[in-house]
C-alpha cells in the first residue's frame, strides 16, 4: 500500500497509524487434516482419498506468515483429539483449514466444535461448510435464487429414471467431496450404460450419491471473493476492496486441454505441479474479454453471498455450449498452497503477497469475534491510483485503482466506499 504524507518534515502532523492492530499478539491454532506424502491407502478406500487433505509444508507457510505478524502459532491435527488439544494449547483463534474426518459434512465438524466450545476461528461458519461441500444441494440452492446452473440430477441408487432435460453427453461425480475426487475421464459419459456403470461406481465407491449433470463442453474458470460488508472497518488493506466491502480476485482459467486428463481439471490434473508436464495451464488473469470477466466475477460474489459464505470463497464456473457461464461449485475452504492452490494464483497475479493473503483472512476472521478493534473511517481518504505492485487485471486496467491518501495531521473521511 502506498501512503502519501504531506509535511512529513512535522512530525506533530503525522497521523496516527491505519493499521488496525490486537490488543496483544494472538495465539493462533491452526487446524488441518494432514496426508502424507506417497503413503500407499488402505485397499478399502476411493483411489484419492484424503486427497483434499494438507501436506505439512502447507502448514509451516500459513504459519510462518503469522508469526510475521508477531503472532504466536500452534499446528494441531483436526482428528478425534482436538478438543484435548485445543484446551491444552488454548489459542485466542483458529487458523481453519481442516476438512474432516468423514461423513456427509465433514467439513463443518471442526468449526462445530469450535463454535461449541465458543473459541473463534476464520472463514465461513458451520451451516454454510456443511452445505457448500453438498454439491447437489448448493445447485438446488442456488437455482432456486435464479443463478445459473446447468441441469442436474442425484441418483442416489443408480437406477433412478433420467430426467428428460438431460442429454449425453452428461458429466458424473460424488456428490459430496472436493478436490477433483471422483473426477477423471470417465466422468463424461456418452450413453445410458456408461452412465449407469459410472453411478454405480461413484454410490459404490464413495458410499455417497452420485451428482449427474449436462456435460459443459466450454472453457472452465475459478474465482476467488474476499471480504464482507464491514471489510473496510477492520481490514489490514483497506484499499483492496470495492464500495460493498468485497474484493473480487483476477479470473484464473483452467485450460485442461494439454492436462493428464483433456478436457477435465480432476484429481489427476490438479496434482500435478504448476509448469509440469501433464498440468493443466493456468492463465491469469483470463484472457477473456471485459464483459465475461465482470459476468465472471459477479457470478462467484453472488455464489458466496447467497450461501453466507464468510471472508473468504473460490468458484469454479465453467461455460455451456452457447458459450453462457454456469456454476460449477464453490469451496469454502480454498487450497492456500503457496505457488499451488488456484486462490494463491489469483492473488499473486495481482500483486497480493502469501503472507497478506494469511494475514488478510486471520485479520477478517479476528474481527467478527471481536479480536480486532474497528478502524476510525474519519482518517481516511481513498483515491484512485495505479494497481496493486503494477500489475493489471484481464482488461489491461488496473487491477485494483485505489490507494489510502493520508493528507497531513488529519485525513478526510472516507468517501464513497461506504455510501
Amino acid at each position: 500500500m502506498t501512503i502519501l504524507v504531506q509535511d512529513q518534515d512535522k512530525e506533530n502532523e503525522k497521523p496516527p497509524s491505519c493499521l488496525p492492530r490486537p490488543a496483544h499478539p494472538w495465539r493462533v491454532a491452526v487446524l488441518a487434516n494432514i496426508k502424507e506424502h506417497d503413503k500407499p491407502l488402505p485397499p478399502d478406500v476411493p483411489p484419492d482419498a484424503g486427497a483434499d487433505y494438507d501436506y505439512i509444508e502447507t502448514i509451516d507457510y500459513i504459519r510462518a506468515a503469522i508469526e510475521a505478524d508477531g503472532h504466536k502459532s500452534y499446528f494441531i491435527q483436526a482428528d478425534s483429539n482436538l478438543p484435548i488439544a485445543l484446551k491444552e494449547v488454548k489459542p485466542d483463534i483458529c487458523f481453519n483449514i481442516a476438512e474432516g474426518l468423514g461423513g456427509d459434512a465433514r467439513e463443518a465438524q471442526t468449526p462445530a466444535l469450535l463454535e461449541m466450545l465458543k473459541i473463534p476461528y476464520t472463514g465461513s461458519r458451520v451451516l454454510t461448510n456443511a452445505i457448500s461441500l453438498d454439491k447437489t444441494l448448493t445447485k438446488r440452492l442456488w437455482r432456486d435464487r435464479n443463478l445459473p446452473v446447468a441441469p442436474f440430477q442425484e441418483f442416489t441408487f443408480g437406477d433412478e429414471p433420467l430426467r428428460p432435460e438431460l442429454r449425453f453427453p452428461l458429466f458424473v461425480k460424488p456428490s459430496r467431496e472436493g478436490t477433483g475426487m471422483g473426477v477423471d475421464a470417465k466422468a463424461i459419459v456418452n450413453n445410458e450404460s456408461e452412465l449407469r456403470e459410472r453411478a454405480e461406481y461413484v454410490i459404490r465407491m464413495y458410499h455417497q450419491p452420485a451428482l449427474v449433470e449436462a456435460f459443459l463442453p466450454g472453457r472452465e474458470f475459478t474465482v476467488g471473493i474476499m471480504g464482507r460488508h464491514d471489510t473496510v472497518l477492520y481490514s489490514r488493506h483497506p484499499e483492496w476492496y470495492d464500495k460493498d466491502g468485497f474484493h473480487r480476485l483476477p479470473v484464473l482459467e483452467l485450460d485442461s486441454s494439454r492436462s493428464v486428463t483433456p478436457g477435465v481439471y480432476g484429481i489427476a490434473a490438479k496434482a500435478q505441479s504448476v509448469g509440469s508436464e501433464g498440468a493443466p495451464n493456468y492463465l491469469c488473469p483470463a484472457p477473456v474479454e471485459p464483459e465475461l470477466t465482470k459476468k465472471l466475477q459477479h457470478l462467484a460474489y453472488r455464489a458466496h453471498v447467497v450461501l453466507g459464505a464468510l471472508d473468504i470463497s473460490r468458484t469454479d464456473i465453467r461455460l455451456d455450449a452457447e458459450g453462457q457461464p454456469r456454476l460449477i461449485e464453490i469451496n469454502t475452504l480454498p487450497g492456500l498452497t503457496p505457488g499451488y492452490s488456484d486462490l494463491c494464483i489469483q492473488a499473486d497475479s495481482e500483486g497480493i503477497t502469501y503472507k497478506d493473503l494469511i494475514l488478510e483472512i486471520l485479520y477478517l476472521g479476528a474481527s467478527r469475534w471481536g479480536l480486532l478493534p474497528a478502524r476510525d473511517i474519519s482518517l481516511f481518504h481513498k483515491k484512485k491510483t495505479g494497481p496493486l505492485n503494477g500489475k493489471t487485471n484481464g482488461n489491461g486496467k488496473p487491477a485494483n485503482g485505489k490507494q489510502f491518501v493520508l493528507d497531513g495531521r488529519f485525513a478526510k473521511r472516507i468517501e464513497d466506499s461506504l455510501v
